[in-house]
């Protein structure tokens, strides 16, 4: 009896099975071509996908797999990962020797049979597999339930069916290749360091005018955390995603990838200001520190400057020697000035002709009461740079001109301001100076190593130098840093269109789209890639999308815009509207 039990554990697991979509047909006509070519997929691909998710191959049954995950989450994120790789590995096969899997995926209580399993689980994801389709993913609604809140959308209802053998009809929801509006977003793991993101302060001072204030606050403390390089901190952009939310923090800390989160409120009256913070553990929800702050405005550099310190102290991250001689005593502010150049970063951060406009106007006004504002300087450069990068109308002549001689200005007043470097970066990289933009990124970078900005300024940088490798690489560690940042992917995919890796290229531009549907120069790209991979339909359905967002869309400045220093990604990118006859 004791042996008896011991053989009939249970346990709950995420159970997939997979199989070879015309095996038979594979075999008659070829047995020894299909067994090897099945052999490699898995010896470079699939098995490797598996174990790195967390997965076990319970047994081999022919063409066929069945696995267990500890995680519904890592079982969807691994077999997602190995059809899109079998995607790539088949494009250069011919379609009637093409080993295509069919996978289903099911959560449920199974049977422990010494190595093997057994149960109704089990059975349902046998089912689900046959349900899905060539190269795609068929899951259960129980399956469905546990990732909806990251990999969901990728995966269509397909409503209720009865299955053979399963007492109720189950929902089945399908991943299938090639109809995906929506690609799927990484499950963001944590660093292998002190990671935090700090959350939009609410503002208390019972005025909504004030909002610019509390949002500027916490803008600063980001900055001054991401300076620590043993630090691993979120973006602006992604930790603003939470503003006005009262998200869980430990969902904020899946979603972010991030262990730690600071939040706090500001409340501002007259040139006094009350700050309370507290630092929040993401996986039990624990505060580890809390502390409230009741200064004059002039001395607002250094409560942030405490925050920090604080935060680093209770972290146990230690500041090297550089940082610690960056670190001087933080001075005292002019409070109209500072609350200027609040106002003005938060029109910039709209990002429309007409903010742009309204900021220039307040970085004015800060200017004239603090000259020497390194901050206002580089902010300006930035707002300028914005402004002919996108060609807007009504700006001042020569944009580009001015973004320079702000940034120029800005790193003179201060050599050790990361946004000054950055600005400095993008004016050398659109004049075509590209080997001094590489320098002055790499710059801000060292000065803040958690400056996502400054990260895809030298990623821009190495691509135009056709350094590909090096800027996909820094437009990755831009997205991991603030993974709101869906003009990170646009990069990634045009880096990755250059250099021929169309089925990545392709995921990161759908990707983009979905995040930012009503983007134009994204579609012209994914129209390019259609169009040189024959696929001419598709680029001129995506063509006419594009017209229908922007009927003055001109693909030939394009080339008068991205300094290129090599003729690759031009001639693939009017080489694929061409040959799709997209080009006037």
């Amino acid at each position: 009896m004791i042996k008896e039990a011991s053989q009939n554990q249970r346990r709950l697991a995420a159970i997939v099975a997979t199989d070879v979509v015309g095996y038979t047909h594979l075999m008659a006509a070829d047995e020894v071509g299909t067994l090897a070519a099945l052999r490699d997929h898995r010896a470079a691909l699939i098995d490797d996908l598996i174990a790195s998710h967390g997965g076990r191959i319970v047994k081999t049954m022919g063409d066929g797999l069945l696995l267990e995950y500890p995680s519904v989450v890592s079982a969807v994120e691994s077999m997602l990962a190995v059809q899109t790789g079998m995607i790539e590995r088949n494009a250069e096969v011919a379609e009637a020797t093409r080993i295509v899997l069919r996978v289903g995926i099911n959560l449920g209580d199974i049977i422990i049979d010494g190595d093997d399993i057994h149960g109704d689980g089990v059975n349902l994801a046998a089912r689900l597999e046959a349900m899905a389709s060539p190269g795609g993913i068929a899951i259960s609604d129980i399956v469905h339930g546990q990732i909806r809140n990251r990999l969901a959308p990728a995966f269509i209802d397909d409503g209720e069916h009865d299955l053979k053998g399963i007492a109720h009809p189950i929902r089945i929801w399908h991943w299938n290749p090639g109809e995906q509006t929506q690609s799927v977003p990484p499950i963001l793991t944590e660093p292998d360091k002190p990671s935090i993101a700090v959350l939009p302060f609410n503002n208390m001072s019972g005025d909504v005018e004030q909002e610019y204030f509390s949002d500027g606050m916490t803008e600063d403390i980001i900055t001054d955390l991401s300076k620590a390089s043993q630090l691993f901190v979120i973006a602006r952009n992604s930790s603003f995603a939470y503003k006005g939310q009262s998200p869980d923090i430990r969902q904020v800390c899946r979603e972010l990838g991030v262990r730690y989160v600071l939040e706090g409120s500001v409340r501002r009256a007259g040139n006094r200001v009350r700050i309370s913070a507290q630092l929040i553990n993401g996986s039990d929800g624990g505060h580890i520190w809390a502390e409230r702050y009741d200064r004059d405005l002039e001395d607002i550099f250094a409560v942030q400057d405490e925050v920090t310190r604080e935060i680093v102290a209770a972290l146990q991250v230690e500041l090297t020697p550089e940082e610690q001689d960056r670190r001087q005593v933080p001075t005292k502010v002019d409070p109209a000035a500072y609350d200027f150049f609040y106002r003005a970063r938060s029109y910039m951060f709209k990002f429309t002709p007409q903010s742009m406009i309204k900021c220039r106007a307040m970085l004015d006004k800060a200017l004239e009461l603090d000259p020497a504002m390194a901050l206002a300087h580089a902010l300006y450069a930035i707002v300028y740079a914005t402004e002919y990068l996108n060609g807007w109308k009504g700006v001042d002549a020569s944009p580009l001109d001015k973004a320079y001689a702000f940034a120029e200005r800005a790193c003179e007043l201060d050599n050790e301001n990361a946004l000054a470097h950055t600005a400095l970066s993008l004016c050398q990289t659109w004049r075509g100076e590209l080997g001094l933009a590489v320098k002055s990124a790499a710059r801000s970078v060292e000065l803040d190593p958690n400056f996502g900005m400054g990260y895809s300024a030298l990623g821009q940088a190495c691509d135009f130098l056709g350094l590909h490798e090096n800027a996909i690489e820094a437009f990755q560690m831009t997205l991991r840093l603030d993974p709101q940042h869906d003009l990170s992917l646009h990069f990634i995919g045009r880096a990755q269109f250059a250099m021929g890796r169309d089925v990545e290229a392709e995921e990161n531009f759908k990707r983009r789209l979905a995040i930012k549907p009503d983007t134009d120069t994204t579609r012209a790209y994914l129209a390019a890639l259609y169009g040189a991979n024959g696929r001419l339909e598709e680029a001129r359905e995506i063509w006419r999308e594009l017209m229908e967002i922007n009927p003055d869309f001109d693909a030939g400045r394009i080339r008068n815009t991205l300094p290129y220093t090599v003729s690759t990604w031009f001639d693939r990118f009017y080489g694929g509207l061409e040959k799709a006859g997209l080009l006037k």
